[in-house]
């Protein structure tokens, strides 16, 4: 497929070989259209490049590239949008960047008139204050309905015949909006697969040397993961036990800002070959648990995430005696910066413990370690309240550092990964019934965010001496 350039100052030809799903997005002119399918299937392209030959070849038109939060935005979307959707037309002067101002949102400018208008749900006011031929929600999953529903009222440019509303994403668990909304009609879900992607497989179907790479990594991936982001299939992990747990709903934008003021807490499940994770949780004058960063890395000494740790709340202090040397313990030299914790809730390991202590210069507390309790408590607080929000939040971008590794091998990375796939563990035999207890499998974020809640929220039962 090939467009060419609208009232540019250089004839240029911009080329693209849309296939399958990608294909019959170009030529679909529903109001609502969803691109999902497996990881790596040119799913985002195949939507920027509708956007940009649309803008190419329909002069004034406007039209709006959205994520959940601005911030993610610029380092993944925006990339494959400049690097491999519109290089050659910024090249040519065909369109130039604007970064915005305290009137306009930032944007792309083309020479027709044409523009694409970028922004997320996180920061909604200079967007939603204009109207919109296309607009294309990237990452779909994360968006909630209201936000998709909301961005359709500023479908209403009217510089187009049609005006459209796109979004791109891996599939989710089956009760997701997105696919109950395609479900009932109101939303043309169009499924994109590896075969759909030139840069992954050629055209005799055979995979190049870098599809071949990459679907090799996502071979590896195991249970939910694998069939959302390898086989493209909407999934729900089998007996999952927090089947209310919705990132659209629980997890919120990397740039909120969470007060000092709030009380801190840590909550600690050690591990070496398995998961170390440290969560720092902050909570709300409401009660409710905001999770702010953490710690979550294998393959390193107890000292060593002591550091990590440290580094969050504290600064190494100039005149300490210890700034050019390796200090006893991890606490020594340094300036509180952040809040302290009110509790460090740790796992109940006598060895770690003491080395934790040691190097935070900070006790810490046993976790009450009752998993149906505590998963019953997790629960409830997933559960929208009497203002119909959930309890419970955990931050994007918490994560401190990723581990390599386990990106590697398939495996969770942080908490909010570990939700979809933490399930009930299932009896021996080919019953099938599933256990009154979680598969430990996964579940050092669970374990941790168990513990924290549980320290919150368990109630203190008297005890009874019989004399």
């Amino acid at each position: 497929m090939t467009a060419a350039v609208a009232e540019s100052p250089v004839v240029q030809t911009v080329r693209y070989e849309p296939r399958g799903a990608a294909r019959t997005l170009f030529h679909n002119r529903d109001a609502e259209v969803a691109m999902v399918g497996s990881a790596g299937t040119g799913k985002s392209m195949a939507c920027l490049f509708r956007l940009h030959f649309a803008a190419m070849a329909n002069p004034g038109i406007r039209g709006l590239i959205m994520r959940k939060t601005a911030v993610s935005l610029g380092a993944t979307t925006l990339v494959t949008f400049e690097e491999k959707v519109a290089k050659e037309a910024i090249a040519a002067g065909v369109l130039r960047w604007y970064g915005g101002s305290t009137r306009e949102a930032a944007s792309y400018r083309y020479h027709n008139g044409s523009t694409i208008v970028v922004g997320g749900m996180d920061k909604p006011e200079k967007v939603l204050s204009s109207e919109y031929d296309l607009v294309f929600c990237d990452e779909g999953i994360e968006f909630t309905e209201t936000d998709w529903e909301t961005l359709a009222t500023r479908l209403r440019h009217g510089r187009l015949s049609w005006q459209q509303q796109i979004l791109a994403t891996n599939p989710g668990p089956p009760t997701h909006w997105i696919k109950k909304r395609a479900d009932r009609g109101a939303l043309t879900l169009l499924t994109s697969r590896h075969v759909d992607n030139p840069a992954y497989v050629n055209a005799d179907g055979t995979p190049t040397p870098q599809g071949r790479e990459y679907l090799g990594r996502l071979d590896a991936l195991t249970g939910v993961r694998r069939l959302r982001l390898r086989d493209g299939i909407w999934a729900a992990a089998e007996g999952i036990i927090y089947e209310g747990f919705d990132p659209g709903v629980h997890v919120i934008p990397k740039g909120t800002v969470i007060p000092k003021a709030w009380p801190r807490y840590w909550a600690v499940d050690f591990g070496y070959t398995n998961p170390f994770v440290c969560q720092c949780w902050a909570e709300d004058p409401d009660g409710r648990l905001w999770l702010e960063w953490e710690v979550y890395r294998t393959q390193r000494l107890v000292e060593d995430h002591a550091v990590t740790i440290l580094d969050q709340v504290s600064r190494l202090d100039p005149k300490s005696v210890h700034h050019d040397q390796h200090p006893r313990r991890a606490h020594e030299g340094r300036i509180w910066t952040g809040p302290r914790p009110r509790a460090v809730i740790c796992d109940h390991d006598a060895e770690d413990r003491a080395t934790l202590e040691r190097h935070l210069g900070l006790a810490t507390v046993p976790a009450k370690k009752t998993v149906s309790d505590g998963i019953q408590y997790v629960q409830v607080r997933l559960k929208p309240a009497g203002d119909d929000k959930p309890r419970l939040f955990l931050r994007a971008g918490a994560l401190v550092e990723r581990d390599q590794a386990l990106d590697d091998a398939g495996k969770p990375c942080c908490t909010a990964e570990e939700f979809p796939g933490y399930v009930w563990a299932v009896k021996p035999g080919n019953s099938g019934d599933l256990k009154e207890e979680p598969a430990k499998v996964n579940d050092h974020g669970m374990d941790a965010t168990r513990y924290m809640v549980a320290h919150r929220d368990a109630k203190v039962r008297g005890s009874i001496r019989w004399l």
